[in-house]
């Protein structure tokens, strides 16, 4: 339904190397009363004078490299503003659940992906009603790329604690605060991180993960879960920031 009140309603820019996905992203938030401006270069687009003046930033840009090389790499940028007052507003939650929904949908349908690396970072207001929606698209990315089983990978349940995390515990909930979610995703690994605005904790008090001693307790339990399903766990900027590895199980001969 259109947006009634104009208070509410955001200014996006969309930066899209497809004309006809460009299109149909921008035609779908239009509809529901958004003020939607369409780039198709990133050039064009950081060269706008009212950049900052937009409530959210979507890109999505395909280096096609030469016959030569391997791969073609895909980069996804989904930032809110930095004015920190717009970003708790209903109609931003609304409209990155949109897109991220109606990207998953449309993009690459018949593109053969064994050969694509995707980078994906995503700079979110702190709350968990999003979180669903960004689990959805990372995780369907995931396995549209082929390279893990996700649901024999409880990879929803890492990310899921990684998010609540940062959000509950890093940021006190407050949705004016950043939550960035970043990701790398190729045939070989995937990478995700997940930072705050929070202070952080400090890292060393995080009972040990393999102590058998440690399994029944509830401080601590997403972070052992999380270490006992990801292949690399690492903490830094005082425990803000999370970067996690999981790569595809090995194949054993029979």
């Amino acid at each position: 339904m259109p947006l009634g009140n104009k208070a509410n309603s955001c200014r996006i820019l969309i930066v899209e190397n497809s004309a006809d996905f460009r299109a149909g992203l921008g035609a779908e938030l239009d509809k529901l009363g958004h003020d939607v401006t369409l780039e198709s270069e990133r050039c064009e687009a950081i060269a706008r004078d009212d950049l900052g003046q937009f409530d959210l930033l979507v890109s999505d840009l395909v280096d096609h490299r030469s016959s030569d090389e391997a791969e073609t790499v895909r980069s996804f940028k989904l930032g809110v503003t930095n004015q920190p007052g717009r970003r708790a507003i209903a109609a931003v939650h609304d409209v990155i659940e949109r897109t991220l929904s109606y990207k998953l949908c449309c993009i690459d349908k018949a593109q053969d992906v064994s050969r694509v690396r995707e980078k994906i970072d995503l700079e979110l207001p702190s709350d968990l009603t999003l979180m669903n929606a960004v689990l959805e698209y990372l995780l369907g990315r995931v396995a549209r790329l082929g390279m893990i089983e996700v649901e024999q990978s409880n990879l929803f349940v890492a990310l899921d604690e990684a998010f609540v995390n940062a959000v509950k515990h890093g940021n006190r909930n407050n949705p004016e605060k950043l939550l960035r979610v970043t990701s790398e995703l190729s045939q070989h690994e995937a990478i995700f991180t997940v930072e705050d605005e929070g202070d952080g904790f400090n890292v060393a008090e995080i009972p040990d993960p393999t102590d058998p001693s440690n399994l029944f307790k509830s401080t601590g339990r997403g972070v052992l879960l999380i270490y006992n399903i990801m292949d690399e766990v690492e903490y830094s900027r005082g425990g803000a920031k999370l970067k996690m590895v999981k790569r595809p199980a090995p194949v054993h001969a029979s």
